[in-house]
């Protein structure tokens, strides 16, 4: 029986079928498109918020969703690798070093690979609650040494820096959102699909073998251990890149960016996008970062609200929100997801009406509860809501009641609606 070496593990098999080839294709040309629809200086802010993100969570896929490391402590690599960038940056700046800025974020990877390295050779040892724990240890670990090593983390203020200072890429300094955007763009691409490739490597496969059965990968000889590591040193590599791309996209690097809130945010947008999907951190980190940049400006509950919809997720979708819709792939392939479209509007009326009550009902005790004197409204679709009128207090009843009912009422229709649009022996004749 052969052992696969670590390095064949990770640098086979890396090509693209020519279908997909195309679909890349698409993705970047729409990603080089996008500031063109959305050419405001905000729109420009939150995309590149958002290809960060991506980043960032499908890194964090690589753990959890690849090979079934559940970490407390991912925030660490991506921190580290941006507090890096942030040094880099600063030399450039005061001693003129040569370096184009676009290679910066990959030395935060570097630097996120070089302490991931360190973590995985006694972390990857064991998997499950074993994994967990030391990722949350080192995760607090590091958190409290930022504070303590100022020279490096600069303590409570953080470090600073200035990207325009590098010298120009093609002409380009870097002086504004829109020159950052196509920067962050590239990586994105880039490390996205050095990501997805590194999925369809052995190593990649591997690790999908050893989260379903690491008994097994044993047997046929892989180590498991190896493969998680690998999987591990790989996800820090790319967790520190986007570290990189926060240093050059804020400009500022502080505690916040490794600890465990940030540790957890990532959880929050890999799991609810989808986990099981390599799309499904794309669409949770574009998700949250919407909840984050827009909804944050309408209401102090938004963090209430996304804990919500992970709860939802968690225990009705566990497969996430791009899983939702690969359920439907056997009603598309034989034509009758039309089955589903009428049952579907009968039941997201009632949910919209219920919707309405419970978001109503919950900003009205915010206020409430608040005792601001004077501060009795919110606005809400656009609409002034003062909690004084108690006819607000009862509508908001009312709907959330009214619509549970109907939803719940509603619900049987859309089983046998769904049983009927996947009933793979419908159709199917007697000779």
């Amino acid at each position: 029986m052969s052992t696969a070496t670590p390095l064949g593990l990770a640098l086979a098999d890396r090509r693209l079928p020519g279908g997909q080839i195309g679909l890349w294709l698409g993705a970047l040309v729409i990603v080089l498109l996008l500031p063109l629809l959305f050419n405001s200086p905000v729109a420009v802010t939150i995309m590149n918020q958002m290809g960060i993100s991506i980043v960032f969570a499908l890194s964090y896929n690589m753990l959890l969703g690849q090979g079934g490391m559940l970490s407390f402590g991912h925030a660490v690599f991506f921190g580290l690798g941006g507090f890096m960038a942030m040094h880099v940056i600063n030399i450039i700046e005061f001693e003129e070093l040569y370096i184009p800025l676009p290679v910066v974020p990959f030395i935060g990877g570097l630097f996120g690979m070089g302490f991931a390295i360190i973590v995985g050779s006694f972390s990857t040892r064991r998997a499950g609650t074993v994994f967990a724990m030391i990722s949350l240890g080192v995760g607090e670990l590091v958190a409290a040494c930022s504070i303590i090593f100022v020279a490096f983390f600069g303590g409570e203020e953080g470090i600073s820096g200035d990207r325009t200072m590098g010298p120009p890429v093609f002409g380009y300094e870097f002086l504004t959102e829109i020159e950052v955007y196509y920067l962050t763009a590239v990586v994105v691409f880039v490390t996205a699909l050095l990501m997805y490739l590194f999925s369809r490597t052995p190593a990649g496969r591997m690790a999908n073998a050893v989260r379903d059965n690491d008994e097994r990968a044993e047997f046929v000889g892989y180590s498991q251990r190896m493969v998680r590591f690998i999987s591990f040193v790989a996800s820090g590599f790319f967790a520190g890149a986007a570290g990189g791309l926060f240093a050059i996209n804020y400009e500022i690097l502080t505690e916040e960016n490794l600890n465990l809130v940030t540790s957890g945010g990532v959880l929050l947008m890999a799991y609810i996008g989808g986990i099981g999907f390599f799309i499904g951190p794309i669409v949770g980190a574009i998700l949250l970062t919407l909840l984050q940049t827009v909804l944050s400006n309408h209401t102090e509950l938004w963090q209430l609200y996304v804990g919500i919809l992970f709860v939802l997720t968690v225990m009705y979708v566990p497969r996430g929100l791009t899983g939702l819709i690969m359920m439907h792939g056997i009603a598309f392939k034989t034509r009758r997801l039309g089955l589903l479209i009428v049952p579907y509007l009968k039941v997201g009326m009632p949910l919209a009406v219920a919707l309405f009550g419970f978001v109503t009902l919950l900003e009205a005790g915010h206020v409430a509860n608040a005792g601001i004197v004077g501060h009795t409204e919110f606005h809400w679709l656009g609409t002034v809501f003062d909690i004084g009128n108690m006819g607000i207090w009862a509508l908001g009843l009312v709907c959330l009641l009214a619509g549970g009912y109907g939803t719940w009422h509603q619900s049987s229709q859309v089983r046998e609606a769904w049983h009927a649009a996947n009933d793979m022996t419908a159709g199917e004749g007697t000779s």
